[in-house]
């Protein structure tokens, strides 16, 4: 289970300035959530950059100097709690990334192989870890060639709600153009010690940014998105449509 962070803006940014000074309060969810963190940035017609490291934020000197530095106006950050059975590497550290696109979940699929036969062959090659969430990815990879962007995300999600278990399938879905947020999930399988709201999702925006995260940390006067939901951002107007999951 995993902490989402996700900003696009008017201007560029980095992390602490987008998210103001509670940053380091969502950075100390590292405590538990310390398998690794990682970065991607993408400004508006331009490639994602990326930069993960398998090692707990809070005591990682390269995020505290990315997280400080790395200016962008767009960008996701993930800090990871290993699902059960799976490698604290870097194949497996979140956000990945593909061409245009780069992505974060937070949640865990049963089977995890339940969605295998739903992505195009070629993307198999490409994998760089071993995680159910990395396979959700090129799942909506796959769709996106068939659908476009917008449709091709609901398709995605919908594939995992027909033929996986799931405790949640959270994500960030950032392009060039557009940021994406979805939220679905199941309350019955909050991971053990872990409050109610764990897998709730909020956002708030200002006109010059629009900064979206996980719960957990001070929330003061954000909004939630609802669960069963996909946040649109147009990234050049910032402009919000929230709109329902099909299905």
């Amino acid at each position: 289970m995993c902490r989402l962070m996700g900003f696009v803006s008017a201007d560029e940014q980095t992390l602490v300035e987008a998210a103001g000074k509670e940053f380091a309060e969502f950075a100390a969810l590292s405590a538990r959530h310390g398998d690794g963190w990682g970065i991607a940035t993408c400004n508006v017609e331009a490639h994602p950059e990326l930069l993960v490291e398998p090692t707990r934020a809070s005591v990682s000197q390269a995020f505290d100097q990315a997280s400080h530095n790395l200016k962008s106006n767009g960008a996701l950050l993930h800090l990871r709690w290993a699902t059960g059975g799976l490698a604290i590497n870097e194949g497996n550290t979140h956000p990945f990334t593909y061409r245009d696109y780069s992505f974060t979940h937070n949640g865990a699929l049963l089977p995890p192989e339940s969605i295998d036969p739903f992505i195009d062959p070629k993307y198999v090659a490409l994998r760089r870890g071993q995680t159910d969430s990395e396979s959700y990815f090129y799942l909506i990879v796959t769709e996106i060639e068939k659908y476009g962007v917008a449709r091709g995300l609901h398709s995605a999600v919908n594939i995992i709600r027909k033929n996986s278990v799931y405790s949640s399938i959270n994500c960030m879905f950032l392009t060039p153009t557009e940021f994406f947020v979805v939220n679905e999930h199941n309350d019955e399988r909050i991971p053990h010690g872990e409050l109610p709201g764990y897998y709730d999702l909020f956002y708030r925006t200002d006109g010059k940014e629009v900064l979206v995260a996980s719960s957990g940390w001070t929330q003061t006067d954000w909004q939630e998105l609802p669960n069963h939901k996909i946040m649109k951002v147009d990234r050049a107007s910032l402009a919000i449509e929230i709109s329902d999951l099909n299905g």
